[in-house]
């Protein structure tokens, strides 16, 4: 990795060590003797990648024990609403505003243009963090992170495995969750999570570029042998490498961030024997819903209610496509009510939990065929899966010209699929890797016709 000034493509916030500003004792005030062992090893080991960042839970002992518990939802929505009214994005109508119903809608504009409006004048900001989220728009966006609500989201991680029969318990001898991405610049750091007896994680950069060679990066990884790992599809493809198949045993894998292809959750689930769990959420709102089969996404049972919405903001009837509206009360320095997500599905009932079905992240996408008829994209995401592929960028101009790139799957399928169902003929591109799809969320579907 290049950290000279010179590389036009430096920035220098991701200098190692640029952003350090606690002590150890201040990221983690709970940490034994055993757990700071643990993290010097995993800081210093001889493969261990320049850590860009330092960062800690700066849990005190209490917090330890009540992140551990999800919090109560029995009445949480009034109490949300109550706390709502007193933001300053509200205080002026807060009199109209008697139920979820009343509540305008808003969007990440909004919160970009004064995420403070949208903060507690009461909350306290001791316990905050910021995280930036850079959404599909590239709108940089600071969202005040709750250090409780942060840790607790790991114990989430933990149930939901429970869900699959996975009993995820702490491993001195194994790194607790690896989180990874893939990306030119990244902030990556080594850490102990305190409420899982001192474990160790990381967040872990896997472009080649940031390591001497694939060896050390396999290593590494072997070295740590996480019991789980979490990032997006981009980056947990890298872990079908053939050496790390080979060696790691994971309990569990979460994907989240982007779509996951039916292909590429089988042939993790096939290398690894362990449940591959999709995550559907954003920084702003936390998790929303998750599915663990491939199938619908249920909504988890925390502080989340989830609206569907017509292009004109107005509710849509059960069942019916639309934009996804979240009221999320998990995170107490952001607590949102009505929050257009930019995503689109449907509402269904899956054993008689709620869940979403049809998701198709930041795009609500038809394409124009040659009779003159529109066919949504979820048509065309069933044929890619089915064709194998593990992601895609299908585009059509203004013509109605038609051009897909695949990673993986049968490239002569896919093109007969989709020109069978456009009616028109399609040119196919292969790429060997999700990352060659583009950097960050590269949008799987777009139509000008």
């Amino acid at each position: 990795m290049s950290t000279s000034p010179d590389d036009p493509l430096f920035i220098a916030e991701y200098t190692p060590g640029g952003q350090t500003a606690l002590v150890d004792a201040e990221r983690w005030p709970t940490l034994t003797a055993e757990g700071a062992r643990r993290l010097e090893s995993l800081r210093s080991h001889p493969d261990a990648p320049a850590w860009v960042h330092a960062t800690g839970d700066r849990l005190s002992a209490e917090a330890v024990e009540r992140v551990r518990e999800p919090l109560a939802t029995s009445g949480w929505l009034d109490e949300h609403l109550d706390i709502a009214r007193r933001l300053p994005a509200y205080r002026r109508r807060a009199a109209d505003l008697r139920g979820l119903e009343d509540f305008p809608l808003i969007t990440r504009d909004d919160l970009v243009d004064d995420v403070s409006a949208f903060v507690p004048l009461d909350a306290d900001l001791g316990r905050s963090v910021h995280g930036s989220s850079s959404g599909s728009t590239g709108r940089a966006l600071l969202i005040p992170d709750d250090i409780e609500d942060t840790a607790r989201t790991f114990h989430l991680l933990v149930a939901l495995a429970a869900e699959q029969g996975v009993e995820w318990m702490p491993d001195s001898s194994r790194m607790a969750l690896a989180h990874v991405v893939t990306q030119r610049q990244a902030f990556t750091y080594a850490s102990v999570i305190s409420s899982f007896d001192q474990a160790t994680m990381a967040r872990l950069n896997l472009d080649e570029r940031q390591w001497t060679n694939r060896e050390m990066r396999a290593r590494f990884l072997i070295a740590q042998n996480p019991q789980a790992f979490s990032g997006s599809p981009t980056s947990l493809a890298e872990l079908l490498d053939a050496d790390l198949v080979a060696s790691l045993r994971p309990v569990v894998i979460f994907s989240g961030a982007m779509a996951l292809s039916g292909a590429l959750r089988v042939d993790l689930e096939r290398a690894y024997r362990c449940p591959v769990i999709d995550i559907y959420g954003l920084h702003e709102t936390r998790p929303i819903a998750s599915s663990a089969d491939g199938g619908p996404f249920v909504v988890l049972d925390r502080r989340v209610h989830v609206e569907i919405v017509d292009h004109e903001g107005l509710p849509v009837e059960f069942g019916a496509l639309g934009e996804i509206v979240v009221t999320a009360g998990e995170n107490p320095l952001l607590p949102l009510v009505r929050y257009r997500t930019g995503d689109f599905g449907r509402l269904v009932d899956v054993g008689g939990r709620l869940a979403i079905a049809d998701l198709e992240g930041r795009e609500a996408t038809t394409f124009l065929a040659a009779d003159g008829t529109r066919v949504p994209s979820v048509d065309l995401t069933q044929h890619l899966q089915a064709a194998g592929a593990h992601g895609w960028s299908v585009t059509q101009d203004a013509t109605g010209r038609v051009s897909a790139t695949i990673v993986r799957g049968d490239s002569g399928r896919v093109a007969a699929a989709l020109e069978a169902l456009l009616g028109r003929g399609v040119e196919v591109e292969q790429r060997a890797t999700l990352s060659e799809l583009g950097a960050g969320k590269p949008r799987r579907y777009s139509s000008n016709a």
